[in-house]
């Protein structure tokens, strides 16, 4: 078990902070007290400097196509059972990327940037599976909701969703993510025939190894993925792994729809490192495909370039605070958050004033689910709109999109 918070004692444990460069460990043993003591949405604190990544929430978007041909795959499948077994595999192959790549690049989990309402991160891939876009926009900052579409139209596929987190402290911190996703699949080869669609629900998270300064995510519980066509995928996260025996480990299965013992594939493994995928349950059956994330080969996301980005671009909009993160220089990241911040509450009293809302870019809001939501939540157990908690229920706008260009508030800058 992962040590417990202990905000009690006289001072810090020796392998507290252990992870924290010393000229920060004071304000680290100070950030945990706070959190521990902190009543309410931990998204809504402030947290110190030297924790902060380089990336907003916005670019996390990205991370369902760092490998396009894995997010395309189910499109070339005519079994539809296989179908939703690729869709299994490609949403798998994202967990990595998701939860694990900061942990990678840095050593340890970092706290990302809090996106302010109208920030967008657009992208596109290019590689064998043709060209796949990307919209990422921040919909709502009270509550916070990033919502995002990527698509690729040589092969008719769309993923399009929405989510808020909800982080709170019971020993560790705990973040319940709120929203949904929905993969949409579109015969090319006709027209005519109706698209297929997958409800795509989102894994609850805790941050493991913060008392030594070097947090990362775990994930927990489980997660489906049911299907249009009479399919349903459960993930179950086993956390430390007490199946196992390792850490961030998970089991799935596929089965047909209200038939959860009749397990058709089944798959094993860790998701930050590999999985083996066997027809049937357990490991009696036999391997018919593995996957390693450690070495499967990532599509690099391209972006603008700074130049030609908008101010309310994410790379661009928070130019100067990544810089000052890069440097070490918290004096600076503080006073260019700020600048930000304070602009945007600016922006929010005018609009309350006034009686106006901000304008979306790409998205659109509803205040219910449709049809297709009533059909699809039937194989996933407990699951719910919650549509007080995300602003409303987020919907990527075609006609919006169509119009979309750069500038994209003319004459208005984030920062006022």
């Amino acid at each position: 078990m992962s040590p417990s918070l202990n905000t009690n004692s006289s001072g810090p444990s020796k392998d507290e902070g252990a992870g924290v460069s010393p000229q920060n460990k004071t304000s680290w043993s100070s950030f945990l007290k706070s959190i521990a003591s902190f009543n309410g949405d931990l998204s809504s604190m402030t947290a110190p400097p030297f924790i902060l990544g380089t990336l907003s929430l916005t670019e996390f978007s990205a991370y369902w196509t760092q490998h396009p041909s894995v997010f395309v795959a189910p499109a070339s499948e005519k079994d539809p059972a296989k179908r939703a077994l690729l869709v299994l595999k490609w949403f798998l192959s994202t967990l990595k990327p998701s939860y694990s790549t900061r942990n990678d690049k840095y050593g340890s989990e970092k706290k990302p940037l809090n996106p302010f309402l109208g920030e967008l991160f657009l992208g596109k891939w290019e590689d064998e599976a043709g060209t796949t876009e990307l919209v990422s926009e921040q919909v709502s900052h009270h509550p916070p909701v990033t919502a995002y579409c990527i698509q690729n139209a040589k092969h008719g596929i769309k993923l399009e969703g929405y989510n808020g987190q909800k982080a709170s402290f019971s020993r560790t911190i705990h973040i319940k993510q709120i929203g949904h996703s929905l993969l949409t699949i579109t015969p090319t080869d006709s027209p005519s025939a109706p698209a297929e669609t997958y409800l795509i629900t989102l894994p609850n998270i805790h941050i493991e190894g913060l008392i030594y300064g070097k947090p990362f995510v775990e994930l927990n519980g489980c997660t489906y993925i049911s299907s249009s066509t009479g399919y349903v995928a459960k993930i179950d996260y086993s956390g430390k792994g007490w199946v196992s025996g390792k850490k961030n480990s998970f089991t799935a299965t596929l089965y047909p729809t209200g038939k959860e013992k009749d397990v058709l594939y089944s798959v094993e493994g860790q998701w930050p490192e590999s999985f083996s995928i066997r027809e049937g349950s357990g490991k009696h059956g036999s391997v018919i495909d593995t996957y390693n994330a450690r070495t499967a080969p990532i599509t690099p996301l391209i972006v603008p370039s700074l130049e030609q980005q908008d101010p309310w671009e994410a790379n661009k909009a928070w130019e100067k605070v990544i810089s000052a993160i890069t440097k070490g220089d918290m004096d600076t990241t503080n006073a260019e958050k700020s600048k930000i911040e304070n602009a945007q509450r600016e922006f929010r009293r005018r609009e309350q004033v006034e009686g106006k809302e901000w304008e979306r870019k790409f998205f659109s809001r509803g205040e219910k689910a449709e049809e297709w939501w009533e059909v699809l939540v039937k194989g996933v157990p407990g699951e719910r709109i919650e549509s007080e908690k995300t602003g409303g229920v987020w919907r990527f706008d075609k006609e919006k999109a169509q119009g979309a260009r750069r500038p994209f508030h003319d004459g208005v800058l984030p920062t006022g």
